[in-house]
């Protein structure tokens, strides 16, 4: 939802009631994932997408016919066929929309919602898509507090809508949009209900050290894949947000003092990349990442620079368990020389391990495309 909430913000504070379509499932080579979304306002305008173009208009007519109805609809797409006009993905993938009617009387809680996505503040959205009760009933869940409910005006309400709060705020750490199950008063272990939690967790983090021309390109990839980048240097001659221009933020401390310093807002989320390659920043600035809860960790340098670097860091006390989470040479074997070139390998090991590819050609492999998330 955040690809469309520049103009469904403006349709919203508008009064306007539109069509919102949310991918809450998929199967196979789905194009794109749970939580891509389409909007259709009153007057026909479209912003996103569900699928790249294979079910949009279907899906177009069926935001219109809700918007007539006013009742949210969940829509099965799965593969089209051999007529290259017929409705389908041609793929051979399958995903499950939600298309429901968005305005102020329809998700009063809208306007916070879209407020806490643009602050980077984490927040989710809960919604009944399958099972007994009312197709489309909501809950949003914020770090502190929670507003509407998953079965409203039944008894058993209070219990759902705490284990599913619970469950929330856990996808929110994370950074999980997915389906839940539960039984009618929040049973785990049933799945007589089907609820899409929706999470809008704050930006991933890349911390990027050495302020080089190479920082400057990985600032630029960072940011395009959706990381907040901040690049950190000693040297205010070189750490300055007019060499950086693509930074979140440009931090002139020593690199190891900084991240001890944030080693609290560090989470398996965070990337770590140092690429200054010389001893006395990385050495120090190693010990305190290979002990934090990065998920990557990675180091620039020729294979005689992380030789030494290896040494020294087992000199000072790391152990080989925490050596091996470090990824240097850092990036994946393109054979990059440019610094745009070597941002472009990084930011490849950077989706590899986000999503588990094999870093190989996919002309070399079979199967799924889009595997599931590891």
């Amino acid at each position: 939802m955040r690809d469309v909430l520049g103009d469904i913000a403006g349709w919203y504070a508008s009064g306007e009631t539109f069509g919102l379509a949310t991918v809450v499932h998929t199967f196979r080579s789905a194009p794109r994932p749970p939580g891509a979304a389409m909007a259709v306002s009153a007057g026909g305008e479209v912003s996103g997408s569900v699928s790249g173009g294979c079910v949009e208009g279907a899906v177009y007519e069926l935001a219109q016919s809700v918007l007539e109805t006013g009742e949210p609809v969940v829509q099965r797409y799965g593969v089209s066929d051999d007529d290259a006009f017929s409705v389908g993905l041609t793929c051979g993938g399958i995903l499950d929309v939600l298309v429901e009617p968005v305005g102020p009387a329809t998700f009063p809680e809208f306007a916070e919602v879209a407020d806490a996505i643009g602050r980077h503040e984490p927040v989710a959205v809960a919604t009944v898509i399958a099972g007994p009760g009312r197709i489309g009933a909501r809950r949003v869940v914020w770090a502190d507090r929670a507003s509407g409910s998953l079965a409203p005006g039944e008894p058993h309400a209070e219990r759902l809508d705490a284990a599913v709060d619970d469950d929330a705020r856990g996808m929110l750490a994370q950074g999980i949009t997915g389906q839940r199950h539960y039984g009618p008063e929040g049973e785990r272990r049933l799945d007589d209900l089907t609820v899409f939690v929706h999470s809008f967790a704050p930006p991933p983090k890349l911390l990027v050290f050495g302020a080089i021309d190479f920082a400057a390109a990985v600032a630029r990839v960072g940011k395009f894949l959706g990381y907040r980048v901040t690049v950190c240097d000693a040297r205010p001659v070189f750490a300055t947000p007019k060499r950086f221009p693509e930074a979140d933020e440009v931090v002139v401390k020593w690199p190891h003092k900084f991240l001890e310093e944030e080693r609290g807002a560090i989470d398996e989320r965070t990337a770590i990349c140092v690429l200054t390659h010389d001893p006395k920043f990385d050495v120090p600035l190693l010990e305190v990442a290979l002990r934090t809860d990065a998920g990557y960790i990675g180091a620039m340098g020729s294979r005689r620079t992380h030789d030494d670097r290896l040494a020294r860091l087992r000199e000072a006390g790391l152990t080989a368990a925490e050596l091996d989470r470090l990824r240097s040479p850092i990036g994946l074997d393109l054979g990059a020389r440019t610094p745009e070139e070597t941002a472009v390998s990084i930011a490849a090991e950077l989706v590899q391990l986000r999503w588990g590819g094999s870093g190989r050609p996919l002309t070399d492999t079979s199967g799924r495309i889009h595997a599931e998330a590891p």
